[in-house]
């Protein structure tokens, strides 16, 4: 592992490291938020999974997250949104390929060799943050749009490893929108069935932990009635008694300028249930 960013910020450091992952077999880059606190003893993790065409600098330079992340001493944790590099496949067009990664574990040629983004995130980027930085074994996680599909996704499978999770204008049902069917037909093959093992709406069903959803979504976002169709979760949370809280904020669309007006209510969201 190496740093190659390191920058003063709200009294904490926002770095940046790569290192080798011999789950996507390819070298990745991660985001790291330390507070100042963190000088002082290990502190809980919230995890942020970014949307298609991001990478790890989108969030950490335009959200406006390290001002309350210091305030409430939460280490925050930016990884990469695909495996990159030469000999990963990649495609035309930004849905699709490096950048869009959709936070699965492929199961297709030539898809399946790289792309395990799922179980990068859930298990080879915690043991490594755990590892070798002062941090608790408190965790949360958080994303926006195909990022927000990936945090609803993960902290369903895997119920007692989070303490919190929230999304801004998630992809709630991949399995029912173009980009989610593009993505699973590519990366999962045509069963549709297979595809539910990575759909929120049907996650939320059989879930054995009732982890409260947090949700925020702009009702001005151009995607909200052709991508994002958020009132397909919350139908499946209230046939499954899953506790969901779906804010939608008017006049807001999908961009940072969305996310920054509202990371503060996230972190404080998270930052409470991390202390719990």
């Amino acid at each position: 592992m190496q740093r190659i960013e390191h920058r003063a910020s709200f009294g904490g450091w926002q770095d940046v490291y790569e290192h080798a992952s011999d789950t996507l077999g390819c070298t990745m880059r991660f985001a790291v938020y330390l507070p100042p606190q963190a000088e002082r003893g290990p502190l809980p993790v919230l995890y942020w999974l970014s949307g298609l065409t991001c990478n790890e600098q989108n969030f950490i330079t335009k959200a406006g997250a390290q001002r309350y992340a210091a305030e409430h001493g939460v280490i925050v944790v930016a990884p990469d949104t695909s495996p990159r590099g030469e000999g990963v496949a990649d495609a035309e067009g930004y849905d699709l390929g490096q950048g869009a990664g959709f936070y699965v574990d492929a199961t297709q040629a030539p898809w399946a060799a790289h792309y395990r983004m799922h179980d990068y995130i859930a298990r080879e980027l915690p043991a490594l943050i755990e590892a070798q930085f002062p941090t608790t074994d408190a965790r949360a996680i958080s994303g926006h749009s195909m990022g927000g599909h990936g945090a609803l996704v993960i902290a369903l499978k895997h119920p007692g490893r989070y303490r919190s999770v929230s999304a801004f204008s998630p992809i709630v049902a991949p399995s029912q929108v173009p980009w989610g069917e593009k993505a699973f037909s590519a990366y999962l093959g045509d069963d549709r069935a297979a595809w539910q093992a990575w759909d929120a709406t049907a996650l939320v069903a059989t879930a054995r932990e009732r982890l409260p959803l947090l949700i925020d979504q702009g009702e001005a976002d151009e995607f909200l009635d052709g991508q994002l169709r958020p009132h397909l979760l919350q139908a499946a949370c209230a046939a499954a008694g899953h506790p969901l809280e779906l804010r939608m904020q008017p006049g807001y669309d999908h961009s940072y300028y969305f996310i920054a007006s509202f990371i503060g209510d996230h972190i404080a969201h998270h930052a409470r249930a991390l202390r719990g």
